[in-house]
Formats: structure tokens, C-alpha cells, sequence
């Protein structure tokens, strides 16, 4: 059976696990990105519009980042609902359980788990997974099972599939414009509306940053006092290692943060690549990370010198004779 059939299969079984259940509950990762939180909030409001019963739920009591305060997010619960086994569990966006939070019990209370993700090292840890690996987004995979289902692309569902895809990629863009999503609305609360700590807690990495290999590896950090200090949620972090990407001539950049809250792992890496050949999701599922070819991460009790000698150490393996 071909890959393309198979993906056909798994959307329409996707799709009628959604039509035929009643009560969901729609999770996605911590720490979510643009892409999380915009489909969450679009899978949210088709349930809605098809009569169906549905709570949003995040692992965990971070803020989520300042530029996504404008999407209407109240309903999203933070401690999960107490009749989770009578509800269909749909994690959007997550390449793996464990970024679900620590606690197991969501999977194994629930009646059915659906996995609906565009990452192409996803665990499949759903009983049905809809994984699209050269989907832009989750919100565009979540974009087709609303078209099999016959939901109608209205302003606010096609606002909240732009923002996922805006913040991953812009393949869907023309559609959903047209539907009515407010793009300058979007951008103007996702790109305008920064900080003052976050601009703080980019200096602080900028200045730390170092370049390894003649510039083409960049590794900066980010410590547990520099968020108490500058009273910066962990969330604020989102998006500076885009500023370590954009260096000219660097292929791969790193951030390693130690998040402010002590629970979990002691410090948590990010990875993007400028390269096309270089895929930084091998380097973090050496850690037991994951991600896409471009931008991964992983966790880590190490310290922040080791995991930069790892990184490093890494980087020069995958490049070598490049």
C-alpha cells in the first residue's frame, strides 16, 4: 500500500472516530508554539460547530508566550478534566507522549487516542495517528480532517489555522485569508506586541553566544536566574534562537535554557538547522528528543558545558566532509 493511501486511510478513519464520538478532550504539548495552540483552538471550534463536547487542556502552569494573549483562549483548562475515560483523547501536535507532561494517566484513561501531527519522527502513540511528515503544520494535516468532515472554514476557525501555520510555514495562506482570517490582527499580536523581559532575555543570549566550527555552529544559554531576575516566564524564551539561526554563515544554532520552575529535567535544548542536509532531529533523538529536520530539541541533566561539547561534538559528526 502506498504512503499516499495510507495517509488517505488514516484521515478517513480519523475523521469518522470524530463524527461518530460525542465527548473529547484535545491536548496538545507543553511549552506549545504557534502550531499548538492554533490548532487546538481550531479543533476546538469545529467540535463545537458539529454539536460535539469538548475540553482544551496543557500540562503544566507557565504563562503561555505574551504573543498569543490575544487568541481566545479561556477555556483552556490546565489541570485535566476529572471524566477523562469517558472522553476521546486528540493530541495535536505532539511528535511524542511524554511531551503530553509527565503524568501517564491522560493515555491510559482514555477510551480512544487519536495522534494528529506533521512531525516525521512521531512515536504513534495515538490507537488511530493521522502523521502527514511533509504537512507544513498541524494545522494544515487539521485543515483536511475539517474538509472531510464537512465543517465550514468560518473567520474564527480559518484565524486559528493561520496562526498555526504562520508561526511553521505559509502553504495554506490564500485559503485561509480568503475564509477571513484578520491577518494583520494576527500579525500585529504575534510579531508587535514584544516584551520588555523578552527583549532583556535576548540581550542576555545574544551576549553569551559563541560560534564553533568557522561560524557555522552558534550555542548560546540562557540560565535559571536570568528568568527570576528579569521576572521572565519560561515562555519568553520562544523564538531567540531564530536570532542564533540568522547569523551569517551558521548552519545549526542551539539554545540551552534552564527553565525557571525546578520540577523536570534541568535544562532543555533547542535545535534549528539552516542547512537542508544537516537534520538536527537525529542529533536530538540521541538525547531522546525529537522534532522535524530543521528544528528539534531535547532535555537534559547535564551541564550546560557538556551539553555544548555533545552538541558540538555532534554537529562536526554530521557535517563531516559536507
Amino acid at each position: 500500500m502506498s504512503s499516499r493511501q495510507t495517509t488517505s486511510d488514516d484521515l478517513r478513519a480519523v475523521a469518522g472516530a470524530l463524527r461518530s464520538h460525542d465527548r473529547f478532550l484535545l491536548v496538545t504539548h507543553e511549552n506549545p508554539d504557534g502550531d499548538a495552540l492554533g490548532s487546538l483552538l481550531a479543533a476546538k471550534l469545529a467540535l463545537d460547530a458539529l454539536g460535539k463536547d469538548s475540553e482544551m487542556y496543557l500540562y503544566g502552569d507557565a504563562p503561555l508566550p505574551t504573543e498569543y494573549s490575544f487568541m481566545p483562549l479561556d477555556g483552556l483548562r490546565r489541570g485535566a478534566p476529572p471524566e477523562v475515560g469517558d472522553r476521546v483523547l486528540v493530541a495535536l501536535d505532539c511528535a511524542n507522549e511524554s511531551r503530553l507532561g509527565p503524568a501517564p494517566s491522560l493515555l491510559e484513561q482514555a477510551s480512544l487516542k487519536i495522534d494528529v501531527d506533521h512531525h516525521h519522527d512521531n512515536s504513534r502513540f495515538g490507537d488511530l495517528n493521522l502523521i502527514v511528515a511533509d504537512a507544513s503544520s498541524t494545522g494544515e494535516v487539521l485543515r483536511d480532517v475539517l474538509r472531510e468532515l464537512g465543517v465550514e472554514l468560518t473567520p474564527e476557525i480559518a484565524e486559528a489555522l493561520y496562526i498555526a501555520l504562520v508561526t511553521d510555514a505559509l502553504r495554506l495562506a490564500a485559503e485561509l485569508v480568503e475564509a477571513g482570517a484578520d491577518v494583520h490582527r494576527v500579525f500585529q499580536g504575534i510579531y508587535e506586541s514584544v516584551e520588555f523581559a523578552k527583549l532583556k532575555l535576548l540581550a542576555r543570549a545574544l551576549d553569551r553566544a559563541e560560534v564553533y566550527e568557522g561560524g557555522r555552529l552558534v550555542v548560546s544559554y540562557l540560565l535559571r536566574s536570568d528568568f527570576t531576575e528579569l521576572n521572565a516566564p519560561e515562555a519568553y524564551s520562544e523564538g531567540i534562537i531564530d536570532y542564533l539561526r540568522a547569523v551569517e554563515g551558521a548552519s545549526m544554532a542551539a539554545l540551552i535554557r534552564e527553565p525557571p520552575r525546578r520540577e523536570g529535567p534541568a535544562r532543555r535544548v533547542s535545535l534549528r538547522s539552516s542547512d537542508d542536509e544537516l537534520d538536527v532531529s537525529a542529533i536530538a533523538r540521541l538525547s531522546g528528543g525529537g522534532g522535524h529536520r530543521q528544528a528539534a530539541g531535547f532535555s537534559s541533566d547535564a551541564s550546560i558545558k557538556e551539553v555544548t561539547r555533545f552538541i558540538h561534538d555532534e554537529f562536526v559528526r554530521a557535517t563531516a566532509g559536507a
